[in-house]
């Protein structure tokens, strides 16, 4: 990679961040005590238009935000931080983030990767090019004479995914990481696929908006806006060369090449869709891991944590908030409060800052001596409505050193007849329950960790009509014949779970291949405010029965045998009041977030044909049924 020469020819236009009161007052409140002890801060001047070459010759469009005086950069060598992103650079979000840093003494650079905006080259969703590009980016910063040869990271989502990529190949000037809400350790696993099924609304629905943002061409764009992605979820699978996404084939591409590859091996291998397979040669560097309760990356935020840590300098810290993709700044997700202490105050800003200075500049404030774990336990709340009509579910924050948290008591509560949920084993003749699964009539997805293509978050579950795949009279989801209820007892005390869940099922059906989806449900009892009660969901998953056991190629089920399956949910973490139920609900879909399995044993992604089938869950005895829940002393 030459990095000589590229001053030449460069234009500049410098845009000064202005001293005004209204942006002094705007950091006082954002600054914390450690800025408060710190200089004012600098100007702020923009470089745009930078075309930063990688390895093969393409340039990707960058833009620097440099500390100044005036309009007059500093001629200093400082830390840089770098952002990489398929998204707008110039939107106000990310550019207030830049100015922000900046003004505290980093070079900033923002990235478009290659084939967005105005970048070079041709774009792919999770390429594996983003790897070597990142590298050759860190590396073009790290030894700019502005920078102080200490990069660092940060970044949400795919800005996630893509810092994620570029420590994967250990870039010697990479310092320090901020991992929010990405960072896939493997996308078959979460995020594009889980337990065989695929997330559908998730990754349709963003190949459909992005498609329609991106493109030039004017009757594409009107096309996109014109077929509504929510109405082409009946009409799937999508046929190649079929649909409105044809138009922009490189989206379509991406898209039906998830949706198809249901097995194991080289697709998923990739680096830009699997961490895990290169833990051990990522760059060994602080980094900070941030998920959500409600997020879709959260088992990779865990796995990362975990995988990570293991025989490192780092140091790597995990921090787990009740927010949905993007939300670490609110307290509430979909209709429920968490209270005050939920949002993480200044987050954009000084949060990260305090990371970075310890990192990036050896600062003693504090960072050094914080817990390994930070998380934040849902539910202890007055459960009354607030002004915005939402549950006041609340919560509160534990640290710990280790995951799961020290003293967690894995407890098995067994299904039961009668749709109890119970820590005592079930009897011989207990027997299990049938239901059928119409894959024309599926069970709506209400939020979870679904992404906010797709309503995400915690809700009442019952079906209404801004919803998709909700149908009139729009009842309790708990009504319906196709989803199995079991619960416990109003609980005698509060019961805390935090930590992971597993789900532990013998099961028949009579058809090729069918799903089971298990989901953890907090119950509130009926009161003033919801006299219908509440039923919160906590955390849910799926598994499509010809992948059980983890298996690597799909193997088709014998119709009456019975298999055992695991469904892992998400980890959480959750007080149960006293008075509370603690409920699992057992169903074989969960849609449009996953692709419905239509029962004949097709294969997956190219069916034409949906068949009802009959799936029963065993709950006795000799073939016992359970979920494994953290249990921790309160």
């Amino acid at each position: 990679m030459r990095l000589t020469g590229l001053w030449s020819g460069w234009r500049w236009r410098w845009n000064v961040r202005c001293r005004s009161a209204l942006l002094l007052g705007l950091l006082s409140l954002v600054r914390g005590p450690l800025l408060d002890a710190q200089p004012a801060p600098f100007d702020v001047v923009r470089q745009d238009g930078v075309m930063v070459p990688m390895r093969d010759g393409v340039k990707l469009s960058t833009e620097l935000y440099r500390p100044a005086r005036g309009t007059v950069p500093i001629d200093s060598a400082f830390p840089a931080l770098l952002l990489r992103t398929p998204y707008e650079i110039r939107g106000d979000e990310i550019v207030m983030q830049a100015r922000f840093f900046a003004s505290q003494g980093y070079v900033v650079a923002l990235q478009n990767i290659r084939g967005r905006y105005r970048s070079e080259g041709v774009f792919t969703k999770y390429s594996v090019l983003d790897a070597p590009d990142g590298y050759d980016a860190i590396e073009w910063l790290g030894t700019q004479p502005f920078c102080s040869g200490k990069v660092g990271t940060w970044g949400r989502s795919y800005a996630a995914h893509s810092q994620a990529d570029a420590a994967k190949l250990r870039p010697p000037h990479l310092a320090a990481m901020i991992v929010n809400q990405g960072g896939m350790a493997d996308a078959r696993d979460h995020a594009v696929r889980q337990g065989g099924a695929f997330e559908m609304g998730r990754e349709m629905t963003w190949a459909w908006q992005e498609a329609r943002r991106e493109t030039p061409d004017s009757v594409v764009r009107a096309l996109l806006e014109r077929e509504k992605v929510e109405e082409w979820y009946d009409r799937v699978p999508l046929r190649r060369g079929q649909n409105p996404l044809s138009a922009a084939p490189e989206y379509e591409a991406y898209l039906l090449d998830e949706w198809v590859n249901g097995d194991a091996g080289a697709y998923w291998d990739k680096i830009s869709l699997n961490w895990k397979k290169h833990y051990a040669r990522t760059a060994d560097v602080p980094m900070l891991h941030l998920g959500g309760w409600y997020d879709i990356f959260l088992r990779g935020t865990v796995d990362n944590f975990l995988g990570l840590s293991a025989g490192r300098r780092g140091p790597v810290r995990m921090t787990i908030g009740p927010w949905v993709h993007g939300g670490n700044g609110r307290t509430w997700a979909g209709e429920v409060d968490f209270g005050r202490e939920a949002a993480i105050a200044g987050f954009e800003t000084t949060f990260h800052l305090r990371w970075f200075d310890h990192f990036l500049r050896g600062m003693p404030n504090g960072v050094a001596s914080e817990p390994a774990v930070r998380v934040f336990v849902m539910g202890g709340g007055p459960g009354t409505k607030d002004a915005n009509g939402r549950l006041q579910h609340g919560g509160t924050w534990r640290e710990g050193t280790t995951w799961p948290l020290t003293g967690t008591r894995p407890t098995r509560f067994y299904l039961r007849s009668g749709g109890l949920l119970s820590t005592e084993q079930p009897r011989a003749q207990e027997g299990g329950t049938t239901f059928t699964f119409d894959p024309a009539h599926p069970v709506p997805t209400l939020g979870g960790n679904v992404s906010n293509r797709v309503k995400d978050g915690a809700y009442h579950q019952r079906e209404r009509s801004d919803f998709a795949g909700s149908r009139p009279p729009f009842l309790p989801l708990k009504s319906r014949s196709d989803v199995l209820v079991f619960e416990t007892a109003p609980l005698e005390e509060d019961v805390v779970l935090i930590g992971p869940v597993e789900v532990q099922l013998h099961v028949s059906t009579t058809g090729r291949d069918t799903d089971f989806t298990a989901k953890l449900v907090d119950v509130y009892p009926p009161s003033a405010n919801f006299p219908s009660g509440f039923d919160l969901n906590i955390t849910d998953a799926i598994q499509r029965l010809s992948y059980r056991d983890d298996r690597a190629t799909r193997s088709l089920a014998t119709p009456g045998v019975v298999y055992p399956v695991v469904v892992r949910p998400f980890p959480t973490a959750n007080v149960f009041k006293k008075g509370h139920r603690i409920r699992l609900d057992i169903s074989s879909s969960n849609f449009p977030r996953f692709d419905v399995n239509p029962g004949t044993g097709e294969p997956l992604g190219l069916h034409r044909r949906l068949v009802s089938v009959d799936n029963t869950i065993h709950h006795n005895a000799a073939r016992p049924s359970f979920v494994v829940l953290p249990v921790v002393p309160r």
